[in-house]
C-alpha cells in the first residue's frame, strides 16, 4: 500500500500544482497554448523514444507477456467503441466520446514503471517496459483514429491517414521500437540530450492536465467521468488477470502486469485531444477522478493476485 501510495501521490501533488499556477495572474492563455504545442511535438516524443529504444526484455517470458496484453488492449477498445451507439442517443456529443473512450483504453505506463521500480526492480520495469512497447503504436493509432472519426471535419481515408502517419506520438514509437529491434546504436551525447528533454515530458503533462482542471467536474464527477474509470480501473486489471492465468503467468510478471494493467489513464490523451478536437475538459476530470480511485483500486489489484 505505501509503495502505491508514493508512487500516485506525485503524480496528484503535480496535477494541483498545475490548477494552482493557472489561476494564477502571471501567465496568460497563450502561455498555456505554447506549452501543450511544446508537449506534444516534442517532449512526449522524446520520452517514447527514449522509453523504447534501449528497454531490456531478456529476463521475461516476453511472447506470452506481448500477446496478452495486446489481445486486452484491443478488446478493451473493441467493447469502448460498442459503448457510442449506446452513449449516443443520452445526447452525448463526440467530442465527449472521444475522451470517454481514450481515458478507457490508455494506460499510465510511466507510473506503471514507478511502481514496477520500487515493488520488483529491473525485472519488474522489463515486464511494463514490454507492454508498453506492443501497446503504444496500436494504441495511439487506435486512438488517433477514433479523434479524427469523430472529429467535425469532413472524414475521408487520406485525411486519416495522413493526420495517423504524421503523429508524433505514433512516429517516436515507432523509430524507438526500430531501434530496439534492429539494435541500432545511439550516440550517447545525443541519448543524453534527449533524455533531458525526455525528463521534462512528465511533469510538464501532469501541470498540463491540472491546468486544464475544472475542479467543479472532478469533485462532483458526471457519469460519463465515472464509466472510463470502471471500464480502465476496474474491468482492465481483470481482463489482464483472467488472460495472463489462462496462459499460465504467474508470480511476480503476473502481479506486475495487474497492477500495469491498473494505474490510471495517460496523460498524454489530454495533449492529443486538445490537438484533435476531443473533450479536454472531461479528459482532465477522468484523469483527476481516476487518479484519486487507483488509490483504493490499485491495493484491490494487489488483492487479486494474492500480493
Amino acid at each position: 500500500m505505501l509503495i502505491i501510495f508514493e508512487s500516485v501521490l506525485p503524480i496528484f501533488l503535480t496535477v494541483a500544482l498545475g490548477a494552482g499556477l493557472k489561476r494564477l495572474p502571471i501567465f496568460d492563455q497563450a502561455f498555456w497554448a505554447g506549452l501543450n504545442q511544446l508537449g506534444y511535438y516534442v517532449l512526449f516524443p522524446a520520452l517514447l523514444f527514449t522509453t523504447l529504444a534501449r528497454a531490456d526484455f531478456s529476463s521475461i517470458a516476453a511472447g506470452d507477456i506481448a500477446w496478452v496484453t495486446l489481445s486486452g488492449v484491443l478488446i478493451l477498445s473493441l467493447l469502448s467503441i460498442l459503448l457510442w451507439p449506446l452513449l449516443k442517443p443520452t445526447g452525448i456529443k463526440a467530442s465527449a466520446f472521444t475522451s470517454v473512450f481514450q481515458t478507457a483504453t490508455r494506460w499510465n505506463g510511466f507510473v506503471a514503471l514507478a511502481i514496477a521500480d520500487k515493488s520488483a526492480g529491473l525485472e519488474g520495469m522489463a515486464v511494463i517496459s514490454l507492454m508498453m512497447t506492443v501497446t503504444i503504436i496500436p494504441l495511439n493509432f487506435i486512438n488517433v483514429f477514433v479523434l479524427v472519426w469523430f472529429s467535425p471535419e469532413n472524414r475521408n481515408i487520406g485525411m486519416m491517414t495522413r493526420k495517423i502517419v504524421t503523429n508524433p506520438l505514433i512516429a517516436s514509437a515507432f523509430v524507438g521500437i526500430a531501434f530496439n529491434l534492429l539494435a541500432l546504436p545511439v550516440y550517447q551525447p545525443v541519448y543524453d540530450a534527449l533524455n533531458l528533454v525526455a525528463r521534462a515530458a512528465l511533469g510538464m503533462g501532469l501541470v498540463l492536465v491540472g491546468a486544464g482542471l475544472v475542479l467543479s467536474d472532478a469533485l462532483k464527477p458526471k457519469p460519463i467521468v465515472l464509466l472510463p474509470s470502471l471500464l480502465k480501473l476496474g474491468l482492465f486489471p481483470l481482463m489482464i488477470y483472467t488472460l495472463a492465468s489462462f496462459v499460465g503467468i504467474s508470480g511476480m510478471p503476473l502481479t506486475i502486469m495487474v497492477l500495469g494493467a491498473g494505474v490510471p489513464t495517460a496523460m498524454n490523451g489530454y495533449v492529443l485531444a486538445r490537438q484533435l478536437g476531443g473533450d479536454a475538459r472531461l479528459y482532465s476530470a477522468v484523469v483527476t477522478v481516476q487518479t484519486v480511485l487507483s488509490f483504493f483500486t490499485l491495493p484491490l489489484a494487489l488483492l487479486l493476485v494474492g500480493g
